[in-house]
């Protein structure tokens, strides 16, 4: 009977997934061994437990490779973009396939990643640095308009902000700069963290692209749709619907487009999550991470193709794909479907006191589940400051169309009670 494989999971201590990935390990016939930032609240799963500052990635890439020097691993899975610096290292030092720790870093700093796209010239939006103590009035009149502010190193939209004309593209400046300034995570200590990306802004539809890279070449998993209109001037994620209804030809395209992303970054081998901006023949890159769909929504993969942590912990453990997923294309859902999950919008900042409706919410055809994850007396800030949603709805049905119709209408039944947040820290 040949061993079972022993698979590094990376991850941060308050990520959703831990008990999915173990679960998938489980029905998989693989080990885990769990690398995290607060190890003692994962001693109660029974399994190796190695602590990891992700903020060393070198020192953390090295002691965790001198632990597989007892305990061999078969592979190193990441599941956020701190994690997946490490996990490339460390495959690096183990001679494991994975993303290179380049591409790693590039997919977790937006000025090296735009550097990177730009040098291979892989379709994406013009940009331009402006360093922390420059006056933005100083380049607004080098600018063309609109332009979209960015922060290199934050995620799910926060801080980004559409400006229309100077005046405006002035207070995005000073606004993203106070998110910086106040932000509390171990990035602030990265070089480009208080630096700002200003792009081109680029009009069209987006789309999210789950993929598989293995040894580099790219294989598609799902393409979802986004179809609420992303225009700004902030860009808050809210539905994500596969398959997509993009024309076959456009859907190629894209695929495509992200395969020559994920070349130019060195991500080689592991999950790849691209967002893409789609205007007629033209396929733009937004952002591509080495990692899969993030915290929940990765559920919704599960309603069309099965478990997605079951992917991941097989292609990262060298073991067979699960049978749904072979041969999947960019239209992926095959015979299964549609699904999709909407992301709670956040109406305005405030203190959540009530939520009504989650019966009728629950109770419309096509709802597989509605989750709110917030509890009464917590606060929530609304975009560019925030970083979180008020909650998740996912969806099955026979039709992208009715998916869509679904989680429109099952948010709809919802009403969220908010208290203003104290005026010391409202932000306008």
């Amino acid at each position: 009977m040949a061993p079972r494989p022993l698979l590094l999971l990376l991850f941060p201590a308050h990520s959703y997934r831990v008990e999915a990935f173990l679960a998938a390990a489980d029905r998989l016939g693989a080990d885990i061994a769990l690398g995290t930032d607060l190890p003692g609240a994962f001693l109660r799963h029974g399994r190796p437990v190695h602590e990891v500052d992700f903020s060393a990635p070198e020192r953390s890439a090295a002691a965790l490779a001198a632990a597989a020097e007892r305990a061999p691993f078969a592979g190193v899975l990441a599941t956020n973009e701190p994690s997946a610096v490490v996990a490339a290292l460390v495959a690096e030092r183990l001679g494991l396939p994975h993303a290179t720790p380049a591409g790693a870093r590039a997919a977790r700093d937006k000025r090296l990643l735009r550097e990177a796209l730009a040098s291979a010239g892989v379709p994406g939006a013009s940009f331009r640095m402006l360093e922390p103590h420059e006056a933005p009035e100083g380049i607004a009149a080098q600018l063309a308009f609109p332009c979209v502010v960015k922060p290199p190193m934050l995620t799910g939209s926060q801080g980004v902000i559409r400006a229309d004309d100077p005046a405006a593209f002035a207070r995005a400046v000073h606004r993203v700069r106070a998110i910086l300034a106040s932000h509390p995570g171990d990035a602030a200590r990265e070089p480009d963290f208080h630096r700002l990306l200003v792009e081109e802004y680029l009009p069209g539809k987006e789309v999210a692209l789950e993929a598989l890279v293995t040894r580099g070449e790219l294989r598609p998993l799902a393409l979802f749709d986004k179809p609420d209109d992303l225009t700004g001037p902030y860009f808050e994620e809210t539905l994500y619907v596969t398959p997509s209804r993009l024309p076959l030809a456009q859907q190629a395209h894209v695929v495509a487009v992200a395969a020559r992303a994920a070349r130019a970054l060195g991500l080689d081998h592991g999950p790849v999550h691209a967002e893409l901006r789609v205007d007629g023949d033209r396929v733009s890159v937004l952002e591509i991470a080495a990692r899969s769909i993030g915290g929940l929504c990765s559920r919704v993969f599960q309603l069309i193709a099965g478990p997605l942590e079951d992917v991941l912990i097989a292609h990262a453990a060298g073991l067979p794909l699960p049978a749904p997923v072979r041969g999947a294309g960019a239209d992926a859902g095959g015979g299964a479907g549609a699904a999709g999950v909407m992301m709670m919008p956040i109406p305005r900042s405030g203190v959540l006191r009530r939520v009504s409706g989650l019966e009728e919410a629950r109770a419309v055809p096509g709802i597989e589940q509605v989750t709110v994850a917030l509890s009464p007396g917590e606060a929530i800030r609304a975009l560019p400051e925030g970083a979180s949603y008020l909650g998740f709805i996912f969806a099955h049905g026979p039709t992208p169309e009715a998916v869509e119709r679904s989680l429109r209408a099952s948010f709809g039944a919802l009403r969220f009670e908010l208290s203003p947040l104290l005026d010391v820290l409202a932000r306008p």
